[in-house]
């Protein structure tokens, strides 16, 4: 783990973080992502894998990924602990369920803090809903 890179658009955050992935031996092979946080869905986060067959996107709750900086958060799909790597870093644990199986991954706690920050300075906490445009949601829905 290590790359780290950050774009700031406007209301909106990214952050490229080098994960690991660590499969059921307990062996961990890198890989790329990119959180991204946007103003106008101020509730949720998204990491995207980048792999060779393509990005693969995962989106849950801003809150969550927050939480689980300090303690374990979620149920479900997704759940998120901090956790100490071999070398004595502070890690954060991030565990993706789906039918089609799980994945667990671990990211420096530095580099996701910061990611996280970054998010609740462009939408502080609990003025989330006054970024929502609820005109175009119902306009998203209405055109499916």
């Amino acid at each position: 783990m290590g790359h780290l890179f950050e774009r700031r658009a406007t209301g909106a955050v990214e952050q490229d973080i080098t994960m690991e992935c660590v499969d059921s031996r307990g062996r961990a092979q890198a890989l790329d992502t990119v959180f991204s946080y946007e103003q106008s869905d101020p509730y949720a986060v998204t990491i995207r894998f980048l792999t060779r067959a393509g990005d693969l996107p995962w989106t849950f709750s801003r809150d969550l990924l927050s939480h689980g900086l300090t303690g374990p958060a979620g149920e479900g799909d997704v759940r998120i602990a901090p956790g100490i790597g071999d070398d004595g870093r502070a890690l954060v644990n991030i565990e993706l369920s789906s039918p089609d199986g799980r994945l667990t991954t671990q990211a420096r706690t530095h580099d996701v803090h910061r990611f996280v920050t970054r998010s609740l300075t462009l939408v502080p906490p609990g003025t989330e809903s006054q970024h929502l445009d609820l005109d175009d949601a119902i306009n998203r829905l209405l055109a499916r």
